[in-house]
């Protein structure tokens, strides 16, 4: 996580990661630009933007890392892992089989990630109801596994996310404070017994 002191705002690092075509580049342009674009070509490797937003009054500027869902680009993908302040896990609530390979993604995560790098997964495709494979019941019981908040949302409306971005900047920052606490209590306690 950096702080900028030219314009006082910190930087966090969000990846987005999921299988092909479950709507990753979309969630990212809907997010950044209020737009939706039907036909997309997949993302090679990784491609990132900028987004500002403000979190209890103050500015935060987010680096959002979208990734590639292919295998072959899994090795590019786990690189960036280890500089994540947080992970966003997409799948596609009209296609099971993105739902089924969620494992494989914690799993990599889990084995790649800093121990306490933020997550959040989510359900994309929502506005699309009448096609829909995986409950939301399903999908809000595998992120109770995982120990992670999940939203469903639809990158075509809109719906929810902003919010899934505001909650995982939320925890990613809650959670460098409280790291930051323990560093000072820490060194404090150090000091206490020496000399």
């Amino acid at each position: 996580m950096e702080f900028n002191q030219s314009n006082s705002s910190r930087v966090l690092k969000i990846l987005i990661v999921g299988d092909s075509n479950v709507g990753k580049s979309c969630v990212l342009l809907n997010f950044c630009e209020s737009k939706f674009r039907t036909e997309t070509d997949s993302t090679i490797g990784v491609d990132f933007r900028f987004a500002d937003i403000i979190i209890h009054k103050k500015p935060i500027k987010l680096q959002i890392w979208d990734t590639a869902g292919q295998e072959k680009f899994r090795s590019i993908t786990n690189t960036y892992y280890r500089t994540a302040d947080g992970i966003m896990i997409t799948y596609d609530l009209t296609n099971k089989e993105s739902f089924s390979q969620l494992s494989e993604w914690f799993v990599e995560i889990n084995s790649s990630a800093p121990e306490d790098t933020q997550l959040i997964l989510i359900a994309n495709k929502k506005d699309l109801e009448e096609q829909r494979q995986v409950s939301f019941s399903e999908g809000e019981n595998f992120a109770q596994t995982q120990n992670c908040p999940f939203l469903e949302v639809s990158a075509k409306t809109g719906e929810n996310i902003k919010e899934a971005f505001h909650i995982l900047a939320k925890n990613t920052l809650k959670s460098a404070n409280k790291k930051k606490e323990e560093t000072i209590a820490l060194d404090k306690k150090g000091r206490s017994h020496c000399c």
